[in-house]
């Protein structure tokens, strides 16, 4: 792992040998010598400033805390090794430690207990419907090749799921958990998802449903499954819901605290991170020279505790917050600031990676772009005295997605309409996916072999998909604000332009692609094994997770809503009452 450095700007010379000191840049206003017929994104301001993050303190913190959680954390670990518990107690538990957001404490006790169950032929062939789509969904979460075929008992002769099973919805519910584990041309699979869809959404729509805890918890799934969602958010929620659901049994006491202990503490490093990175980002001053661009410091960090929740990736969270704003600020350069020959010189000279190249351009490019080098810069030589590797070749494949970004801009003044093939080629980079997971190849392998840098080098499948992923629920999430400012068309747009259908039409061809992709990255994180590490994989698909909270009401980046902000305050913020 990368060791703790400051971001901060710091005077460095370039790859190309030369130092441009930051005083050697006169930085001027974004008005100064600008003509005045630049596009707008017309993005509110954030409601987050440097004195509130400044003023975030947590009480979860220090000896008297860490005795306790060690305490608690002791009496889980023994109730995960009690050897009286039946198998379906022990998944039960299992799944309730994951959704409390603590697993990682525990990551060998439950490897042990699927491992057993998993090479215990009974035990993946019970009757029940709630236990056997719990098992196959654990198990294939943490990479056992489980068979759908283990479902073909709960099934008639015409190949459908028999009807009475309707009625224990407790088992539909985690039947419909179970079918987003699915890879692609499993039929079982599929006629799971859509017969517990079905009546899950009757179950909720019955005015004379008296279970108010399973209405909550179906209503839940039915937003997003669990498989999609990023797991402190879901840790936030489902610790709220346990407290309220969960069975009269001993542990559960020891476990809701644990979990909500554990929750404020890892808060508390997160509040010491973005204190930190507010500091950052004071210091490079873009908030007032360049007030074009969105300032989305908390946004940007959220993005970043998506990638690896752990509280040990703090200086991995700075990293990929700053990697995060960087991606922001210059986005609304070549999206909406730039004019197309000032970003076709930048895309230019930016592949020789020299800051002093920029002097042809606007002070508010060579503003921006020392500090994104110096930074970029900077990590690279961490990684490097770490690993004893060369890492800014690969680091430098931001000129990679600059490409896409003048692919885009040159669409945007010609008028040009791509066809969704064409778009879709280009909008996979462009939306910085494969960015940001080179950067966490380095922040998160242990070490590095030629055949797994090569990869990275070409961007492999699980990258690819994630960043696709991320793609197509951003488009979905940001188009409508986009489209109002003129953008070029996003991946609904692309598909009514070339089928010639409506957009409801559209919207629901996207939706179903969706599908087929994370069944694709579902079962490439099997196959990437083979090349990379458990961590790396995770982060990968973390990205596509935290993609889907972030848009889940809309622009949750570009123009957060109320809910997104009540969202960030109690991720970051309020800590959980004990």
């Amino acid at each position: 792992m990368l060791k703790p450095t400051s971001l901060a700007p710091v005077n460095r010379s370039s790859t190309a040998g030369k130092v441009v000191k930051i005083s050697s840049i006169r930085c001027t206003t974004t008005h100064d010598k600008i003509s005045n017929d630049r596009r707008s994104g017309n993005y509110p301001p954030s409601t987050w400033d440097y004195d509130f993050f400044q003023s975030l303190t947590s009480s979860f913190k220090g000896e008297i805390c860490s005795k306790q959680a060690c305490e608690l954390k002791e009496n889980v670990r023994l109730l995960l090794n009690k050897e009286d518990l039946d198998s379906l107690h022990k998944l039960e538990l299992v799944d309730t430690i994951q959704r409390l957001g603590v697993s990682y404490h525990f990551e060998d006790e439950i490897k042990r207990i699927l491992e057993a169950i998993y090479n215990n032929d009974e035990e993946l062939n019970s009757q029940d419907l709630h236990a056997t789509s719990l098992k196959f969904r654990l198990l294939r979460q943490h990479n056992f090749n489980v068979p759908q075929d283990i479902f073909k008992q709960f099934m008639d002769k015409s190949g459908k799921f028999k009807a009475s099973l309707s009625k224990d919805m407790k088992g539909v519910v985690q039947l419909y958990e179970a079918s987003y584990l699915s890879i692609k041309n499993e039929e079982i699979m599929d006629e799971a998802q859509d017969f517990s869809t079905k009546h899950m959404t009757d179950y909720i729509n019955d005015i004379s449903c008296k279970d108010e805890i399973l209405v909550k918890l179906v209503c839940h799934a039915l937003e997003f499954p669990q498989r999609w969602r990023e797991p402190r958010q879901e840790a936030r929620w489902f610790i709220e819901f346990y407290e309220t659901s969960a069975p009269a049994e001993d542990y559960v006491s020891s476990l809701l605290s644990f979990a909500k202990l554990d929750y404020n503490m890892v808060q508390a490093i997160y509040q010491d991170d973005l204190r930190y990175m507010s500091k950052w980002w004071k210091d490079t001053k873009w908030g007032e020279k360049l007030g074009f661009a969105r300032e989305r410091l908390m946004e940007c960090f959220q993005w970043s505790m998506g990638y690896n929740p752990n509280p040990e990736f703090s200086y991995g969270r700075k990293v990929l917050t700053a990697v995060t704003t960087f991606i922001t600020t210059i986005d609304d350069i070549y999206d909406v600031y730039a004019t197309l020959e000032e970003l076709e010189l930048l895309t230019q000279l930016t592949k020789r990676w020299d800051v002093a190249e920029l002097d042809q351009l606007p002070d508010y490019v060579k503003v921006c772009f020392k500090v994104f080098y110096d930074n970029i810069n900077q990590v690279a030589e961490v990684a490097e005295r770490e690993h004893g590797i060369s890492v800014l070749p690969y680091i430098q494949k931001w000129t990679d997605l600059f490409d896409a970004y003048l692919v885009e801009a040159k669409w945007y003044h010609s008028g040009y309409k791509p066809s969704l093939s064409e778009y879709l080629d280009n909008a996979w980079i462009s939306i910085t996916g494969p960015v940001i997971l080179t950067h966490l190849y380095f922040l998160t392998e242990p070490s590095f072999t030629d055949e797994a840098l090569q990869s990275i080098m070409n961007y492999p499948k699980i990258v690819r998909l994630a960043a696709m992923i991320v793609r197509i629920t951003d488009d979905m999430g940001t188009s409508y604000h986009e489209l109002e400012r003129g953008d070029t068309p996003k991946v609904v747009q692309c598909y009514m332009n070339d089928k010639g259908v409506s957009e409801d039409a559209a919207r629901e061809y996207v939706k179903r692609m969706l599908i087929e992709i994370w069944k694709e990255l579902n079962e490439e994180m099997q196959a990437a094994e083979s090349t990379f590490s458990k961590p790396f994989i995770d982060v990968c698909f973390n990205l596509a997770r935290i993609t889907t909270c972030m848009y889940m009401y809309g622009d949750g980046h570009g123009a957060p809503t109320a809910k997104d902000r009540d969202r960030s305050t109690y991720l970051i913020v309020d800590p959980i009452p004990i």
